[in-house]
C-alpha cells in the first residue's frame, strides 16, 4: 500500500479545497470532451465539434489538472509557501469559465465570442503562471523538476498569447504573408502539447517515479537527464519557431533535439520502473505502460519529422499517431490522479488519526476493481483508436473511442467516490492538509 514519503512536507501545500476543485472541474471537462468526441465520431455533433473536443480535453482536462497539481505540489516539493491562495482560487474560475465559453462558442458557431473565451483562459493561465512562478522564485536554486516546471510556465504564457491571437483571427483578419494562420496554428499546438504539457510531465515523473517506486537515479540516469533537460526544451522552441517561419531545416533540427530528449527520458523512466521496489499501484502500472508507448511514438515519429516536419498530418508526430500521443498523456494524468486525489483526501481526513485509531491506507480509498476496469477500457479502447487511425478503419476507431470514453468515465466515478465517501466537505472548507477536521 502507498505511504507518504518521509521528505514530503504536506503542510506547505494550500488548503485541500484549492487543488481538489481544480481536479473535479478537470474531470467534468474530461467527461464532456469524451462525450463530444464520441458524438463527433458518429456524426451527431454540431458546430466546430472537433476543435471544441480538443480544447475541452487538452485545456479543460489536461492543463487544468496540471494547474491544480502544480499549485498543490510546487510548495510541497520546494519547501516554500504558495505565493497567493487568492490567485490560486481566481485562476480556476478564469480558466474553467474560459474553456466553457470557448467550447460553447465553437459548438454554436458563435465565433465572435471566441476572443472573450480566449481572453478568460489567458487571464487564468497567466495568473497561474505568475503565482507558481513567484512560488518557484522563492525556492532557488531549482532542482530538475522545478526547472521543468519553470520552463513549462514560460511555454504556457507564450501559447496562450498566441491562442488569443488565433481566436481574434476568427473574427477579424490578423494574419498575412509574413505569418500564415496555418503556421500559427501549428506553432500554438507545438507549444501546447510538447511545450507546456510534456515538459510538465517529464519534470513531474522525475520526482514521482523515484519517490513512489522507492528507487534512486544512478550516474547513467543523471547523465541522460542532463541531455533531456537541455535537448528537449530547446528542441520544442526550435521546432515551434521553424513551424511559425515555415522553415523545414529549422523545424527538422528542432524535431531531432526534441526526440533526442524524449528518448533520453524514456531510458531513465524505464530503468527506474525496472528497479522499483514498491508494490504495484494504479500509478506505477500506468507509468509502466507509458514507457513503451512513448518509445513507440518517438520511433515512428522520427522518420516522419525528418521528411516532412511542417506537414499538418505530422503536427503531433507521424501521421496517424495523434491518438497515440493522447493516450500517453492520459496514462500519465490518470495514473498520477489515482495517487494525488486519495493522497490529499487521506491527509485531510486521516493523517492526524494515524497511530491513534485504525485508519485506511491511501490505496484503500479508491475501488481497486473499478481501477482495473478503467485500465482495461482505457488501454484497450486507446489501442483500438490508434489502430483505427493508422489503418483508416472508422468502425474500429469508433469502437475504440467509445471504450476509451467509458473507461475515463469509470475513472472519474472512482475518484469522485473517494471524495464523496471520505471528504464530502473538502470542496467547501478551507482547512489545510493534515488538520483532520471534518
Amino acid at each position: 500500500m502507498a505511504t507518504i514519503p518521509g521528505d514530503v512536507d504536506a503542510d506547505r501545500g494550500p488548503p485541500l479545497s484549492i487543488p481538489l476543485r481544480h481536479f473535479v472541474a478537470a474531470l467534468g471537462f474530461l467527461l464532456a470532451g469524451s462525450a463530444l468526441g464520441v458524438a463527433d465520431a458518429f456524426g451527431v455533433a454540431s458546430g466546430l465539434a472537433r476543435l471544441a473536443h480538443l480544447h475541452l480535453l487538452l485545456v479543460g482536462f489536461v492543463c487544468l489538472t496540471i494547474a491544480g497539481a502544480m499549485t498543490q505540489f510546487v510548495p510541497v516539493w520546494s519547501g516554500t509557501a504558495l505565493y497567493s491562495r487568492r490567485l490560486a482560487r481566481a485562476q480556476l474560475w478564469l480558466i474553467a469559465g474560459g474553456v466553457g465559453a470557448f467550447a460553447a462558442a465553437l459548438l454554436t458557431n458563435r465565433l465572435a465570442a471566441l476572443p472573450a473565451g480566449g481572453g478568460l483562459m489567458l487571464a487564468g493561465f497567466w495568473t497561474f503562471a505568475y503565482n507558481v512562478g513567484r512560488t518557484l522564485a522563492a525556492a532557488r536554486p531549482l532542482d530538475v523538476t522545478e526547472r521543468h516546471f519553470a520552463i513549462a510556465l514560460a511555454f504556457v504564457v507564450a501559447l496562450t498569447a498566441l491562442g488569443v491571437v488565433l481566436a481574434v483571427g476568427f473574427v477579424t483578419p490578423v494574419f498575412g504573408a509574413a505569418v500564415a494562420r496555418p503556421a500559427a496554428v501549428a506553432t500554438h499546438a507545438t507549444l501546447a502539447v510538447f511545450g507546456a504539457v510534456l515538459t510538465t510531465v517529464f519534470g513531474a515523473l522525475y520526482q514521482l517515479v523515484p519517490m513512489f517506486g522507492q528507487t534512486d537515479l544512478d550516474a547513467l540516469d543523471r547523465r541522460l537527464q542532463r541531455v533531456e533537460t537541455v535537448a528537449y526544451p530547446v528542441g520544442v522552441v526550435v521546432l515551434a519557431a521553424g513551424r511559425l517561419l515555415r522553415s523545414a531545416p529549422m523545424a527538422r533540427l528542432g524535431a531531432l533535439l526534441l526526440l533526442a530528449g524524449v528518448l533520453a527520458f524514456v531510458v531513465v523512466l524505464s530503468r527506474r520502473l525496472r528497479d522499483a521496489r514498491a508494490e504495484r499501484t494504479p500509478m506505477l502500472v500506468r507509468y509502466a505502460l507509458l514507457a513503451p508507448t512513448l518509445l513507440c511514438w518517438a520511433l515512428v515519429t522520427l522518420p516522419a519529422w525528418l521528411h516532412t516536419p511542417l506537414a499538418p498530418a505530422a503536427r503531433f508526430g507521424a501521421p496517424g499517431t495523434t491518438h497515440l500521443l493522447a493516450v500517453i498523456v492520459v496514462l500519465v494524468l490518470v495514473g498520477t490522479l489515482y495517487h494525488v486525489v486519495p493522497f490529499l483526501v487521506w491527509l485531510h481526513r486521516y493523517a492526524d488519526r494515524l497511530g491513534v485509531e485504525a485508519v485506511p491506507m491511501i490505496d484503500d480509498l479508491y475501488d481497486d476493481r473499478l481501477a482495473t476496469v478503467d485500465l482495461a477500457l482505457v488501454a484497450g479502447g486507446g489501442a483500438l483508436l490508434v489502430v483505427g487511425e493508422w489503418t483508416g478503419g472508422g468502425t474500429v476507431a469508433r469502437v475504440g473511442g467509445g471504450g476509451l470514453a467509458v473507461g475515463l468515465a469509470v475513472f472519474a466515478a472512482n475518484l469522485s467516490l473517494v471524495v464523496w465517501r471520505h471528504a464530502p466537505d473538502a470542496l467547501r472548507r478551507e482547512s489545510t492538509p493534515a488538520t483532520g477536521s471534518d
